[in-house]
């Protein structure tokens, strides 16, 4: 990395240059720097609403970069070790997308872990190719998935040799890493691309205290979430290249999907968060990481919760551990996870990224501060102290095996009917069903509905879990193939 030309942003300093001209604006957004919507001003204020612009020669643009939005794709390159990058201001969805649509055409397979985030299997649906899901290995205590274990990615390229790609999360939401340089030299010996998924790894790439990054490992495509660990807004991401891909195709696919009208409040704030992780990336993360570990240690000397980290490495099913993620078992005090999460809300105004049937996850970043990991504890040991019931039995896993009859593409669009979900039993889904966070499908187009997954569905409801993906607005209802059509 060109610590020297890490220095600039070109995007930003661009922006800073336009602002001071006073362009008088006939082009979109309509707003006109703000004066259409004093609301939006007093809002958001004139700062941000003076460079929510539009592409225009001296700003580029992101369907077909020749000058600052090329400089920055370059920049970012740079720092993430990457032979070509890409600004994505669809979030890390649209990069998941375009990693499988880059790879697979309709009837093309591709290896995943079915934990998948729900981007990826859509990405199925949007492009037809079929899906070789190895189960993940499942922590029946803590009530996670885990890794990819190297021998059943093995196991699924050697009976599936016509395969294009295999996908690996890097880390799961958990934080649980698969040995992610031997899945890779295993893609790359059964000439098949090595996709992964670095929603929640940015970090991985400023650190050599952190787990291995895709990058790193050799992977052919990763796809980055900044605005998660990486401090930049919402929906911004980035989509990293290894050399062996062509960055024109990869451009032609992501220009299939994402929108023709960047915003530029989305790519400076990527230019501007890629500047400051190459500059102070490795000292910030450290930080994060002791962060982490001391609320480990202080909610582990509470009693009744597991906050968990690198004791469960294995070398197998958890190849390695993000120790920046903070993510504890609540249900040995008899609260799921979601309940602890909503006491945490509306009883100590403090929001959590999520609550599961058995766990909370705080999401640990450079934006962190002691007091603010004091007060969390805090709060965990008054609702211990408040609200701990007898250790009762929750559901063992937070993943069932699927039963899989069709490819995503062909069920979703197949002739459907809409049944009560307590009637769905042994027939065929037609969409998603997920809690979100962490948007891993419970179901998931062309899978059997079993008793087991109508009664976990029923359970996170009645928890209290967000859930999505029918067209049911209250998940009462699933659509199904209709019989005989499959």
């Amino acid at each position: 990395m060109d610590l020297s030309r890490q220095k600039k942003a070109p995007i930003y300093e661009a922006l800073e240059r336009f602002r001071k001209l006073h362009v008088v604006p006939f082009d979109v957004p309509g707003h006109k720097r703000g004066r259409g919507n004093p609301e939006l001003v007093n809002f958001l204020g004139q700062q941000c609403v003076g460079v929510d612009v539009n592409s225009m020669k001296p700003l580029d643009n992101l369907c077909h970069p020749i000058s600052i939005i090329k400089e920055a794709e370059e920049l970012a390159a740079d720092a993430f070790g990457a032979a070509h990058s890409f600004l994505m201001v669809g979030g890390t969805t649209s990069a998941v997308q375009a990693m499988v649509l880059t790879a697979c055409k309709a009837g093309d397979k591709i290896i995943l872990p079915r934990n998948v985030h729900k981007s990826a299997i859509n990405a199925l649906v949007l492009c037809g190719a079929t899906p070789v899901y190895i189960d993940p290995k499942v922590d029946k205590e803590l009530g996670i998935p885990l890794g990819m274990e190297v021998s059943d990615v093995k196991k699924a390229m050697d009976e599936n040799p016509d395969a294009k790609a295999v996908l690996i999360n890097n880390p799961t939401y958990y934080g649980i890493c698969s040995d992610l340089r031997s899945i890779v030299k295993l893609a790359h010996e059964h000439h098949m691309l090595a996709l992964v998924d670095e929603a929640h790894g940015t970090h991985f790439y400023f650190s050599d205290k952190l787990p291995c990054s895709g990058m790193e490992a050799g992977a052919d495509m990763c796809s980055v979430s900044m605005h998660k660990s990486g401090g930049s807004l919402t929906q911004s991401s980035l989509l990293l290249l290894g050399p062996s891909m062509n960055p024109g195709y990869v451009r032609q696919i992501i220009n299939l999907t994402q929108t023709t009208s960047g915003s530029y409040l989305l790519m400076a704030s990527l230019d501007l968060s890629r500047r400051n992780l190459a500059l102070r990336g490795k000292e910030s993360f450290e930080k994060v990481a002791r962060m982490a570990q001391y609320a480990r240690d202080e909610i582990n000397a509470i009693g009744g919760y597991y906050a968990y980290g690198r004791e469960l490495i294995n070398g197998g099913s958890v190849y390695d551990f993000d120790v920046t993620k903070l993510a504890v078992l609540t249900h040995k005090i008899g609260l799921a996870g979601i309940e602890v999460y909503d006491l945490l809300r509306d009883e100590y105004d403090i929001q959590m990224e999520f609550g599961d049937i058995s766990n909370i996850l705080a999401y640990i970043s450079i934006g962190d501060s002691i007091q603010d990991i004091e007060r969390l504890v805090g709060a965990l040991a008054d609702i211990y102290r408040l609200y701990a019931k007898p250790e009762k039995k929750l559901f063992s896993a937070e993943y069932i095996s699927p039963e899989v009859v069709t490819t995503p593409q062909t069920a979703f669009y197949a002739e459907k009917e809409s049944l009560p979900i307590e009637k769905c039993a042994g027939r065929v889904c037609a969409e998603s069903v997920m809690c979100y966070p962490p948007g891993i499908p419970i179901l998931a187009p062309g899978e059997v509905v079993t008793k087991d997954i109508i009664e976990y569905i029923r359970f996170a409801k009645e928890k209290g879990c967000s859930m999505q993906g029918p067209e049911s607005d209250d998940i009462s209802h699933l659509n199904v193939l209709k019989e005989g059509t499959y």
